[in-house]
C-alpha cells in the first residue's frame, strides 16, 4: 500500500491532519491487533519514603519518655504485667483503655476515628516533622483549620492541638494569611438597567496585537453601551497612562456621545488612578469597579452582548492573526451588530 499525499491550499506539508483515516486492518502499517492485552508505558516510577534512621530516632526516643516506654512494654505480646497501666498520665491511659494504641515493629500508632499515625514524644521529631507543613514551600499558606486537618494524618502526640495553635498565632506569615484579618466579601450589587441610552458603559481593555496603523496602535479600548448593546473599539497603545485614556475617552468618545452617568469597568491601574477617579467627580459621574470584568456578566444577559470581554474573544475569531484589526474596527462594529 502507497500513501500519497495531495497538498491543501494552506496546509502544503503533510502531516496527521492532512491524511484520511485507514481503517485497523492487516494492510495499515499501523495495524494493531485488538485480540493483544493493551500495554500501559511506564515512563517513570518516583517513590518517597522516610528513611530508617527516622524510625531509629522514634525508637530511641520511646526509651526517654515515660509514657511511651510503659506502652511499649504494655504491648509487648509476651507482657502479662496489666497493672502498669495505672503509671501512665490520664491522657495517654484514657487512650490506652480505649484501645487506641498500638506497636508495630517498635513504632507506637494512635488510632482514632479516621486516622491512623505515628506517636511522637521528642520535642525535636515533633518541630521537625508535623511542623514542617510551615516551612516546606510546597506545602503552602494554609489557614488555621486546613494546617491541623494536614498535620492530624501526620503525627500525634498529646499536646498536638495546644501546640499547633500557639505556633499558629506566632507565625508572621500565618497572620498575614489569615481568614480574621481579612475582609469578608459582601453582597452581589445589582446594577441598575438604563432606560435610556448613552448613560451606562462598560470599559476594558483588548491587548496583545500586533503593531498598526501610522502610530503603532497594539490596542484596544472596547465601550458597549448598556442600553442599545453598541460595541465602541478606540486603537490605544498598551502602556497609556490613565491622561492618556482620559483625553481619548474625552476627544473620541464624549465629544459623540456626551457625558454619560456610570462606566463599569475592573480594577485597572487606569481606572483606579487618582487623575480618572478625580476627572469624574469633577463631571458628577460614577465608576462601578469590579473585581474582575468577568463579574459583570452576573448580571449581564447570555447573549453577553454588554459584555466588552465577549466582544474582545468576538474580534479575534473574526480575525484569528489580528492583521488588520485596527483598521477594520468600524466594520467590526457593523459585524457584530
Amino acid at each position: 500500500m502507497t500513501l500519497v499525499h495531495k497538498a491543501g491550499d494552506i496546509h502544503k506539508i503533510a502531516d496527521g491532519l492532512s491524511r484520511w483515516a485507514l481503517p485497523n486492518t492487516s494492510d495499515n502499517p499501523a495495524y494493531v491487533s485488538t485480540s493483544a492485552e493493551p500495554q500501559i508505558p511506564i515512563e517513570g516510577i518516583n517513590i518517597t519514603d522516610v528513611g530508617t534512621e527516622f524510625f531509629e530516632e522514634v525508637r530511641e526516643s520511646y526509651k526517654q519518655d515515660k509514657n511511651c516506654h510503659i506502652l511499649t512494654a504494655l504491648l509487648d505480646k509476651y507482657f502479662k504485667d496489666a497493672s502498669l497501666a495505672n503509671s501512665l498520665d490520664d491522657i495517654w491511659k484514657i487512650s490506652y483503655d480505649n484501645g487506641r494504641f498500638h506497636l508495630y515493629d517498635g513504632i507506637l500508632y494512635h488510632r482514632s476515628k479516621r486516622t491512623f499515625v505515628m506517636v511522637l514524644c521528642s520535642r525535636m521529631l515533633i518541630n521537625t516533622i508535623p511542623l514542617a507543613f510551615y516551612y516546606n514551600i510546597y506545602s503552602g499558606n494554609l489557614s488555621e483549620d486546613r494546617k491541623m486537618e494536614r498535620i492530624k494524618t501526620c503525627a500525634w502526640w498529646p499536646s498536638w492541638r495546644k501546640d499547633v495553635i500557639e505556633y499558629f498565632h506566632s507565625c508572621d506569615r500565618c497572620q498575614k494569611a489569615n481568614k480574621a484579618p481579612c475582609k469578608r466579601f459582601g453582597l452581589t450589587i445589582h446594577i441598575q438597567e438604563p432606560i435610556t441610552p448613552w448613560e451606562v458603559f462598560h470599559m476594558d481593555w483588548l491587548t496583545a496585537l500586533p503593531p498598526r496603523g501610522d502610530k503603532c496602535y497594539n490596542a484596544c479600548l472596547v465601550i458597549v453601551e448598556r442600553y442599545s448593546k453598541t460595541p465602541i473599539f478606540l486603537p490605544c497603545h498598551k502602556d497609556d497612562t490613565a491622561m492618556d485614556t482620559a483625553l481619548l475617552v474625552w476627544n473620541i468618545f464624549i465629544s459623540h456621545t456626551g457625558l454619560f452617568e456610570n462606566i463599569i469597568s475592573d480594577r485597572d491601574p487606569k481606572f483606579t488612578s487618582a487623575l480618572w477617579t478625580n476627572l469624574h467627580k469633577n463631571l458628577g459621574t460614577k465608576t462601578i469597579i469590579l473585581n474582575s470584568i468577568l463579574s459583570t456578566r452576573r448580571w449581564i444577559s447570555r447573549k453577553n452582548d454588554s459584555d466588552p470581554s465577549g466582544n474582545n474573544q468576538k474580534i479575534l475569531c473574526l480575525w484569528p492573526g489580528a492583521l488588520k484589526i485596527l483598521m477594520a474596527l468600524p466594520m467590526i462594529a457593523v459585524l457584530l451588530y
